[in-house]
């Protein structure tokens, strides 16, 4: 009973970390330190150590990754598209500033080049020095391309070169979130992503809280349909988070609800791909469990 007290009045000396989840609701977890906090050009920078999640990278006040469940969120965000495509050579990543994104792209042994690019290199920097078993290494890959430049005028630039990417993943801040995020979810920059994958390739961004932020999310939505054929929501619990995390799969050729467990685990295991959440019985449970919005009452 000495033991549990004393377990109980540590913890209430601790300090919190507060962040809202929507306009009226925040969630609340205690925290052993802050590792790094700072102004960068684009963002508030915080690097903290939580007691429940373990470090985690803070954005704008936004948690956006956590060492105790960021494999849920990326492993969810990356491989469903990437085990959509046949064989995908060439990737390009939007954002993903903290490595763990590229750390997923470049399990799969098909990939020759994988170019990320981020706005905001202090940012990736401090991912680099703080969060170690987000990137395990990745960005030293020989097959990675790191660029710190805008999404936008990259993709304009490609697009002007010509360039052709079998997978397009955007790992961006949330399109309620830092303004720096938001142009790159409208209709008319995602025609421009379009422009620059290939024949038979994939695209894939994650879209916030269909929940939460119902209204915002259906803007994504609308702007992804109207220039993909085939458009697939998924969603899943990020208990960092506090909610469940959307996203949205587009193609013009491939539907990764057409995919079988058996066929997902045969593409994970001859592609050498180790993960500790995804798997061909949880791609089918993403495909086709519905997404979370508001009931309403009469």
């Amino acid at each position: 009973m000495l033991a549990r007290k004393g377990k109980e009045l540590e913890s209430a000396l601790r300090p919190v970390w507060v962040e809202t989840i929507s306009w009226h609701s925040s969630l609340m977890t205690q925290i052993e330190g802050i590792r790094l906090m700072k102004r960068t050009k684009y963002q508030e920078l915080a690097i903290i150590d939580t007691v429940d999640f373990d470090r985690a990278l803070v954005l704008d006040g936004f948690i956006q990754s956590t060492y105790a469940d960021e494999p849920y969120y990326h492993e969810s965000l990356v491989h469903p598209a990437m085990i959509a495509h046949p064989s995908p050579r060439r990737v390009l990543i939007l954002g993903g500033g903290e490595g763990a994104t590229l750390r997923e792209v470049l399990k799969h042994k098909t990939v020759v080049e994988a170019v990320m690019v981020d706005i905001d290199g202090e940012v990736v920097q401090a991912s680099k020095e703080y969060l170690p078993a987000m990137h395990q290494g990745a960005f030293e890959d020989p097959r990675a391309k790191v660029l710190i430049m805008d999404g936008a005028k990259y993709v304009d630039e490609a697009l002007a070169r010509g360039e052709k990417f079998d997978v397009v993943v955007m790992d961006l801040t949330d399109p309620y979130g830092p303004e720096i995020a938001q142009g790159l979810y409208s209709a008319q920059f995602l025609k421009k992503v379009k422009g620059v994958i290939s024949e038979g390739g994939v695209f894939v961004t994650q879209a916030g809280s269909s929940f939460f932020f119902e209204e915002e999310y259906n803007a994504v939505l609308r702007n992804v349909s109207a220039n993909f054929k085939i458009v697939v929501e998924y969603t899943l619990w990020i208990p960092s988070f506090g909610y469940a995390v959307n996203f949205v799969l587009a193609s013009d050729a491939v539907d990764p609800r057409a995919m079988t467990a058996e066929e997902v685990d045969k593409r994970l295991a001859d592609r050498g791909v180790s993960t500790l959440f995804y798997s061909g019985r949880t791609h089918v449970a993403l495909m086709n469990f519905p997404v979370y919005r508001r009931f309403k009452r009469a």
